[in-house]
């Protein structure tokens, strides 16, 4: 096989005897030294399995410390709880040895009940520590596991080629683990809440074990959908105008995919559902007594996972669209509807699989979606606007820009009506009219993090309005009850009311719809505050101003001054009823009791707590119906 070393050589060994190597020797020599080439190398090769020899065992004596480490704490316990049975073996014998010698003084007997008493209490202190040390012992095993499971996952990541149905077992192996230490976790937190610094040390140690799992698996899910083909392009829906009725038989890679990868998908797919119950399950454990909802339903991972390459995408034709803020919201609502029909179909059996209560996936599709439209509107948009409006203020023209703003929230508004006619499509119709789950499918979000933007809003939107309404208000024909007779009696028919109160009603009306989009009820009630309170206002002024312009130059002693106060007062009449009216609705009382809620309630007798109940019977119009009641 090669030049052989001089006997006399002091390195030179025989070479053991060809039958007593193993096959698994004979084949690594074949396929290591089969050429010269080779055996140059052996030395090489030697050094190489050198390395590795040294570094199993390094790790065969970690594992053989770590064993000891476990035997040795076990061992201490198994001592401890061995002492204090011989602790109450002694007494039991005494107590066995008294009880052989009655005595009828009272004093023995109130002894022995002394020292019943106390041996109860060290049996139950046994026992106590006896239930400790096995559930402390029997949750590091099982973190043990989690450990070592992530360790095996961590190092077969770190090779080229590693196998995915050996790193999808280990992480299923984990996850098992995981899962039953919770459980334990959850019943010693029940029946045994002053073993706090048990849980604390156990969760220590898993929040450790999942920093490393959940990027993990969520980057293998990430290079999962990749090679699915995902995102798909976005090329034939965005090209040239996202309005148009291209073919709606969209490539979806999620009903495409099929054989293998269609498995590792489907158990990367659950493995992140797994991940995020644990979760939830840890967070309702840790929070029990605190309020918990904001922390417990969080947006479904795999659902963002799809999501976010699509609106990486997406951006790319967002920056060429930043005037033509309508080819935005086309291309998301488009994107939106085409592959809603697959989170039905393919993903929701899979997270109902995997158990995880609470969650619909068309509906956390649709929600994922339209937040990552806010977002961009938060970053890219609404800070461009603003800044148009702050130079048009300079120069003193605030017309296109306040144009812009409207026709955007005009846009935002109609957009989230059909998304949300999306998710109702899925049956569950109530569940978008709640507040939580409103807020997720409303492009209005924006507004949440910022109610500087929502006033800014509210201040065009009223402007504009009185722009409109002033000139009505104006003109003396619109204040006429045309084919009736104008009277001071209410109640009879021909008190009508003039034209305007049906202008200002309509102004009115159409600040409500626009306010009925704001996904929560603080918002909706602040905007009214700047909106519908000054429409009521400048009605009311001009009304009383009306009555005193007549008054002053007639003292009311002609016709025509007498009709002008009587239509101002059928028109006040008129207002007042609509007014009460919308006030009867759910959308104004739920804005009455959450303005009620911010009076300081002294006590049940007092003034304040009058004027909140008040407030919360009429709604957020109190003060004007008020005003309009004594101008009547």
């Amino acid at each position: 096989m090669g030049m052989a070393r001089p006997t006399d050589d002091p390195v030179t060994r025989p070479l053991p005897p060809y039958t007593s190597l193993s096959s698994h020797a004979l084949y690594f020599i074949n396929s290591k030294l089969s050429s010269r080439e080779d055996l140059d190398g052996a030395p090489t090769l030697l050094s190489e399995l050198q390395v590795q020899s040294d570094a199993l065992d390094r790790t065969l004596s970690e594992l053989n410390g770590e064993l000891q480490s476990h035997l040795t704490r076990h061992a201490s316990h198994s001592n401890r709880v061995g002492a204090l049975f011989s602790n109450v073996r002694g007494q039991l014998d005494d107590l066995r040895r008294s009880s052989a010698h009655p005595s009828s003084d009272e004093g023995s007997r109130r002894g022995m009940g002394e020292d019943l008493q106390a041996l109860a209490k060290e049996v139950g202190r046994v026992e106590t520590v006896r239930n400790y040390a096995e559930t402390a012992l029997k949750l590091d095993t099982l973190v043990g596991d989690v450990e070592d499971s992530v360790s095996s996952t961590m190092n077969r990541t770190l090779r080229r080629h590693p196998s995915t149905n050996n790193l999808e077992d280990m992480r299923a192996v984990a996850l098992r683990a995981l899962k039953l230490t919770e459980d334990v976790l959850s019943s010693v937190t029940k029946t045994h809440p002053r073993w706090t610094r048990l849980v604390s040390a156990v969760d220590h140690r898993i929040d450790r074990a999942l920093a490393i799992l959940r990027p993990q698996a969520i980057a293998d899910h990430r290079a999962l959908l990749a090679s699915l083909g995902w995102p798909p392009p976005l090329s034939t829906i965005s090209s040239s105008n996202p309005y148009t009725n291209g073919s709606t038989d969209v490539q979806n890679p999620l009903f495409t995919m099929e054989g293998d990868l269609k498995l590792q998908y489907c158990e990367s797919f659950l493995a992140l559902c797994g991940l995020q119950e644990l979760q939830r399950k840890r967070k309702s454990r840790q929070l029990e007594g605190h309020y918990k909802d904001v922390a417990l339903h969080q947006p479904l991972w795999v659902i963002e996972e799809l999501v976010n390459p699509l609106s990486i995408a997406s951006q790319r034709h967002f920056s060429k669209w930043i005037e033509k803020p309508e080819y935005i919201f086309a291309l998301v609502y488009k994107i939106t509807r085409d592959y809603v029909d697959s989170m039905d179909d393919l993903l929701q059996p899979l997270v109902d699989e995997a158990m995880l209560s609470g969650y619909s996936c068309r509906e956390e599709w649709i929600s994922t979606m339209v937040s990552s439209l806010s977002t961009y509107l938060a970053k890219e948009i609404f800070p461009r606007y603003v800044s148009q409006l702050e130079e048009e203020s300079d120069t003193g023209i605030q017309t296109q820009a306040r144009i812009s703003w409207l026709h955007l929230v005009d846009l935002m508004i109609a957009f989230d009506k059909r998304v949300q006619s999306l998710a109702a499509h899925s049956g569950v119709v109530l569940s978008i009219q709640e507040d939580g789950t409103m807020q997720n499918m409303s492009s209005m979000t924006v507004f949440c993090d910022r109610p500087d933007w929502l006033d800014l809003w509210a201040e065009i939107e009223i402007s504009d309005i009185l722009h409109k309404l002033n000139p009505q208000m104006e003109g003396d024909r619109n204040w006429m009850c045309e084919g009736h007779r104008a009277s001071l009696v209410s109640g009879q028919e021909e008190n009508k009311s003039p034209l305007i109160t049906s202008a200002v009603v309509r102004c009115l009306s159409s600040v409500i719809d626009r306010c009925r989009s704001l996904p929560s009820i603080s918002l909706r009630s602040r905007f009214m505050k700047f909106t519908g309170v000054p429409i009521i206002n400048k009605f009311l002024d001009r009304l009383r101003q009306r009555c005193q312009e007549a008054e002053g130059l007639t003292a009311l002693t002609d016709d025509n001054a007498l009709t002008k106060v009587a239509n101002s007062v059928n028109a006040a009449h008129y207002f007042e009823s609509v007014l009460k009216e919308y006030c009867e609705d759910v959308f104004f009382l739920e804005m009455g009791l959450n303005q009620s809620s911010k009076f300081e309630i002294a006590d049940d007798h007092s003034d304040t707590s009058k004027t909140s109940i008040e407030a919360s019977e009429n709604g957020i119009f109190h003060e004007e119906i008020k005003k309009l009641e004594e101008f009547n």
